[in-house]
């Protein structure tokens, strides 16, 4: 993925903060040299933290395949997007009509280490952590008395060893015009808009 030094992450925390926030992306596992295409499985999950990422997929996935060619994969999470208009980016007596439309949006490659979890009870933990993340206090059995039912599934751990973060939020610009477009996004409040809105803040100095 391109990142230009403008569009870099901050920070660890905004990085994390916006995978958390989204919760699923693409599972990309490339395999072995012998494969025409990777195996690219869109999926839930929880990032437990900055390291650690855990999910469940069925058995019959053709995922495992690939894992166990390779357990080097990329899980791809991208979201908080809104099209900018030409006309958004012109001030003034520039002329609107030469204005360059763009997309603002949020982009993370998380490189990782795969770990097959195929033991009832490490299953169970998974499952436990992904649902105290998507129903926390709900009135839900545990996992491991689901029983045979656990064999349909099998368990992931990633073991995060690289992160590729890009927010592409008006960084190429100056603070006018991005101010230009903050104002456009409120107004427009269209879907997306408001996370792209709280991105593109981020970026304007409060001084």
């Amino acid at each position: 993925m391109l990142i230009h030094p403008w569009d870099a992450g901050q920070s660890e925390d905004e990085w994390v903060a916006f995978v958390r926030a989204q919760g699923f992306g693409h599972l990309v596992a490339g395999g072995g040299p012998d494969r025409d295409v990777p195996v690219v499985v869109p999926t839930q999950f929880v990032l437990a933290d900055a390291e650690t990422v855990v999910l469940h997929l069925a058995r019959p996935n053709p995922v495992w395949r690939a894992i166990e060619e390779n357990p080097t994969v990329v899980l791809s999470v991208a979201g908080d997007w809104a099209y900018v208009p030409a006309a958004w980016k012109a001030l003034g007596e520039e002329d609107p009509r030469f204005g360059v439309p763009t997309t603002y949006y949020a982009a993370v490659q998380l490189i990782a280490t795969a770990t097959v979890m195929d033991e009832p009870e490490d299953k169970a933990a998974i499952l436990r952590v992904q649902l105290a993340d998507q129903e926390p206090g709900a009135d839900v059995a545990d996992p491991a008395e689901h029983g045979r039912t656990l064999n349909g599934i099998r368990g992931l751990r990633l073991a995060v060893r690289e992160v590729r973060a890009k927010f592409k939020y008006g960084g190429n610009v100056d603070d006018e015009h991005r101010a230009a477009v903050a104002g456009h996004l409120t107004a427009r409040a269209g879907p997306g808009d408001a996370a792209a809105l709280r991105h593109l803040r981020r970026r304007i100095p409060t001084s």
